[in-house]
């Protein structure tokens, strides 16, 4: 059987994403550039999100990925929801059924939001409609997946309705799928970043985003399509970089060596701002020798927050005790 295929079987009888991987070893060390060099901590579960600053060459933002479960648009036209994909979190819309009910979603299609970051290519979707300056509800249920923690586990099943959004604010409701009391939140717009958070487990607003000036890249887990060799998709949770959905562009290269790669080739290139445009693919994984290995060849160009360029490379994924979940960047501004 094909070795993606193997993969998706052993997701489903198991509900871990990683239980068809073997157990990972120490990678040689890879030359250094004459370039700064950061190790960034995701842990070996990969259970951090890590928010990073090529300008000050810092993490300016550190956070549980099971932490938060919705994320809710802060910009003043703004109004998409987005799901927590670093979870494996998924979402499927009921329709217009009583809210707060138990209901069975054996057999429905749950989607995800899309890797890419199209606003328009959101699980949830269009929510409302417009009403004078208000923007009001559909009054479709929806059933939430909060995924899977960083070990696996189930995070529980949830609906929501989502009643309004006026002067800033959304308003909506949750339960429990399987029924029980129905909880009442709202989420208040910041412009100073890009989402605002909620958690249903604890029923709290949280801070995950530092100020969307600040960061460049984001280190995180993610849910993205991805297809068997038959051309079959199916949804997978990947470990890999996710840029800054505030102005923040970026283009693979491999075939420019990295130390040949200056400001006046930057300029040359065509960026994008597809928010999985670095993503998770500048390392592959062997089955035969359960070890991560970078490609080394595969540079990346970085069109940054503050407008300056850098260059960008991965050079390792292990800390210096052989743990995985540590990726190890090179990078140089372009000046």
């Amino acid at each position: 059987m094909m070795r993606a295929t193997r993969c998706i079987i052993l997701l489903l009888m198991t509900l871990t994403i990683q239980s068809c991987f073997k157990e990972d070893k120490m990678v040689p060390a890879h030359p250094r550039g004459d370039v700064k060099t950061d190790t960034i901590p995701m842990t070996e579960n990969y259970l951090n999100q890590v928010y990073f600053s090529l300008d000050s060459s810092e993490t300016v933002g550190v956070l549980a990925k099971t932490t938060y479960d919705i994320g809710f648009e802060c910009s003043q036209a703004g109004w998409h929801v987005i799901l927590n994909t670093s979870d494996f979190m998924k979402v499927t819309d009921l329709g217009e059924v009583p809210f707060g009910q138990s209901y069975d979603t054996t057999g429905l299609k749950l989607r995800f939001d899309k890797s890419d970051g199209n606003p328009d290519s959101t699980a949830i979707g269009q929510w409302f409609t417009i009403i004078g300056k208000d923007t009001i509800s559909n009054k479709h249920v929806y059933a939430v997946s909060r995924g899977l923690d960083e070990l696996g586990n189930p995070l529980g099943l949830y609906q929501m309705i989502f009643d309004s959004l006026k002067n800033s604010v959304y308003y909506f409701r949750y339960a429990l799928l399987n029924g029980g009391p129905v909880l009442f939140g709202n989420v208040t717009k910041n412009t100073d970043v890009n989402y605002i958070y909620f958690s249903l487990k604890t029923g709290s607003v949280v801070v995950v985003e530092p100020q969307r000036h600040t960061y460049d890249l984001l280190f995180t887990q993610y849910t993205t399509m991805l297809y068997t060799d038959q051309g079959i998709p199916y949804p997978y949770l990947v470990t890999g970089v996710l840029l800054n959905r505030f102005q923040v562009e970026a283009v693979a290269d491999s075939t420019i060596d990295f130390f040949s790669i200056t400001r006046d080739i930057a300029l040359s290139m065509s960026y994008t701002k597809v928010l999985d445009a670095i993503g998770y693919d500048w390392k592959y994984y062997s089955f035969k020798t359960g070890v991560y290995t970078i490609r080394p060849k595969l540079s990346y160009i970085i069109h940054g927050v503050s407008g300056l360029y850098y260059k960008l490379r991965f050079v390792g994924f292990y800390n210096k005790d052989g743990l995985k979940g540590y990726p190890v960047i090179e990078y140089q501004q372009l000046k």
